[in-house]
């Protein structure tokens, strides 16, 4: 009856789909919390991430793990019967490098409790063999792949043997076969972010492999959830302006998608947070990379793109049209790094600089002394914080020191940290330290590498399960039908710029009074996008963020080593930014304490501009009081 049930209604209507994960640390109850607070067709949700495959790909080896997100697991665990009674399908990104382990998961449970569910897992992204095969036996990767940046791989610095992981980012299309030929949940390895909602709609309205148009707005439609409570009052920074009650526990949010692609950004009623034209024109400005989007499946022209409110906690997102995709896709490869550390001091008061400035100088010193100071790859010392002039209390007063340190070997980071230890009656006025230094030991840590390969490379394939957890069926799945290259990426400053100085008198004041937006991380590169509300600050922002002024703004933190690209979204009053090589090695193995780069928009925000005085009327006060009752 379930199946019966769902084929009447599919197509002929909008198909909701809700999102349960963002992370690898969602906890399991938010699936169930979705699942039951209303009305749904799909549960969607993405536990992977560059951090955490390589982190599953150890734990697999070490038989501490079974190769996909366990938490993910305790949500289906959680839901199942909620789901085998709505008869919710379910499609996650959460299999890792053990996506057929966690369906035979499922189906042991459907087994036991005796449930009328199909499991299916997709296969195809893991392709770790073949790095490690070309490895060994050319020495280097295939021909056909490239970095990121288009450069060939004869620098590639790794072994077979330092290889712990390396996924291809595919499709949905394994995803709709399965879903074609019966399965209620598909467990994924490493599909693209958006993809489980892609697969939903696709499936739902039976569209072709040739309806760019709708796969791009599902495409953006899963891109603006899959980052969870992000689309509905979490990461917001224009919090400030409303109270805080209201982003205590922000409700997971819900897409509607439309036979035409459009979809509908909503919430279940009665969960916190909201759904505003602003979270979704930040959610979509989140981790692009300018105004062509790509997937394994289409190709996203985000330029017309158009943000409305239709409803209290709904909005409609529309204007994105589709190409065919490329003829490439993202491969990340993780290998073995080394060893870091992080020894933190904390400075007190009075003289600050001056005493991080001769804590360093002890150091390094005595490491060349020791014969050590050519013994690490990275050994940066941060002078974290800012002493307020006159401090109020002594945490205004205190800022710290954290000497961040990578080697090959451990012996290195053992040796500085002793060093520290030998040198604490030689330290400087006020330096003192926190009793928890278990950062200073020694841990492995692993590098991303981020790569393109050819998508006709991948052997993607979907596999129903029977009763006990064998495959019933296992079906390759096809190739796109059609490639376009991608090209140049456009980067542009406003044509035919407006002198800033016909904007009348100016004030200093935050950036962040004007206008809101959002930043994150893509490989080593950071993305922030800025926007207003207004048509009339629009015609300055366009001109006054130019890429010159975005260097400026960056500050200290811009090194001649960077690139800059720019577009605007003149639909949404957007100006985007992506600032390549900022976040180093990436997320893995990054020296930064912002090694995702979410806090990069705020920081810009703070940068205290010169804004014409006639936009005072529309701008916000840089609220920082505390004192809400909890």
């Amino acid at each position: 009856m379930k199946e019966h049930r769902l084929e009447r209604v599919r197509g002929t209507r909008p198909v909701r789909i809700a999102n349960v994960a963002g992370g690898q640390m969602e906890p399991a109850w938010q699936m169930r919390k979705q699942a039951t607070l209303g009305d749904i067709d799909f549960i969607t949700g993405d536990w992977l991430a560059e951090n955490n495959i390589p982190q599953e790909a150890t734990a697999l080896e070490a038989g501490t793990g079974e190769g996909f997100k366990k938490n993910a697991w305790e949500g289906l665990q959680l839901s199942m019967d909620v789901i085998a009674e709505k008869g919710i399908k379910v499609v996650i990104d959460a299999g890792a490098l053990g996506p057929g382990n966690m369906a035979r998961r499922c189906q042991e449970l459907i087994d036991e409790k005796g449930y009328d569910l199909n499991v299916a897992y997709v296969s195809g992204d893991n392709i770790t063999h073949r790095v490690r095969d070309s490895l060994n036996d050319a020495g280097k990767l295939p021909r056909s792949w490239e970095d990121m940046s288009g450069k060939n791989h004869e620098d590639a610095k790794f072994t077979a043997k330092e290889v712990l992981a390396a996924t291809a980012y595919i499709g949905a299309r394994a995803i709709v076969k399965g879903l074609e030929n019966g399965a209620d949940i598909v467990i994924c390895g490493r599909v693209a972010d958006a993809s489980p909602v892609i697969g939903a709609a696709w499936w739902w309205y039976g569209w072709s492999d040739k309806d760019y148009d709708r796969l791009a707005g599902a495409f953006l439609a899963g891109h603006i959830i899959e980052c969870s409570a992000y689309a509905s009052g979490s990461n917001f920074s224009g919090f400030n302006r409303y109270p805080l009650e209201t982003f205590i526990d922000s409700g997971f949010p819900i897409a509607e998608i439309e036979n035409d692609g459009t979809c509908v950004i909503t919430k279940h009623e009665g969960t916190g947070g909201f759904v505003t034209e602003e979270t979704i024109k930040c959610q979509l400005l989140y981790e692009i990379q300018g105004n062509v989007y790509l997937n394994s499946d289409v190709k996203a022209l985000l330029d017309d793109a158009e943000i409305k409110e239709v409803g209290k906690d709904r909005v409609k997102l529309s204007g994105i049209k589709g190409r065919p995709p490329p003829p490439t896709t993202k491969l990340a490869i993780f290998f073995k790094g080394g060893f870091e550390s992080q020894n933190l001091a904390n400075f007190a008061g009075y003289s600050n600089n001056r005493k991080h400035h001769l804590y360093e100088i002890q150091i390094r010193r005595h490491l060349k002394e020791m014969g050590l100071a050519d013994a690490f790859d990275i050994l940066e010392f941060q002078n974290i914080g800012n002493a307020r002039t006159d401090p109020r209390s002594m945490f205004e007063s205190t800022t710290y020191s954290r000497i961040f340190a990578q080697a090959k070997t451990a012996e290195p980071l053992s040796a500085l940290k002793l060093l520290l230890a030998d040198n604490t009656q030689q330290k400087p006025s006020g330096l003192h330290w926190a009793q928890d230094m278990r950062t200073a030991d020694p841990k492995t840590f692993y590098v991303y590498y981020p790569c393109i390969m050819p998508q006709d490379e991948i052997e993607e394939a979907v596999h129903l399960l029977d009763k006990g957890g064998k495959t019933k069926q296992s079906i390759s799945v096809t190739r796109p039908p059609a490639y376009e290259d991608f090209g140049q990426r456009e980067s542009y400053d406003t044509a035919k710029a407006t002198p800033l100085e016909s904007f009348g008198e100016t004030v200093s004041m935050p950036l962040g009074n004007i206008v809101i937006g959002r930043s994150g991380d893509k490989g080593p590169n950071v993305n922030m996008g800025l926007f207003t509300d207004r048509p009339e600050i629009w015609e300055w922002l366009r001109n006054f963020l130019t890429l010159d002024r975005m260097k400026k703004l960056v500050g200290r933190d811009w090194k001649p080593e960077f690139k800059i690209e720019r577009v605007e979204f003149p639909g949404i009053y957007a100006v985007h930014f992506v600032i390549y090589g900022i976040l180093g090695r990436g997320v893995s193995s990054s020296t930064l304490l912002d090694n995702r780069g979410k806090g990069f928009t705020d920081y810009i925000r703070a940068k205290h501009v010169d804004v014409p005085k006639k936009f005072l009327q529309w701008a916000w006060e840089e609220k920082d009081e505390v004192g809400e009752d909890f």
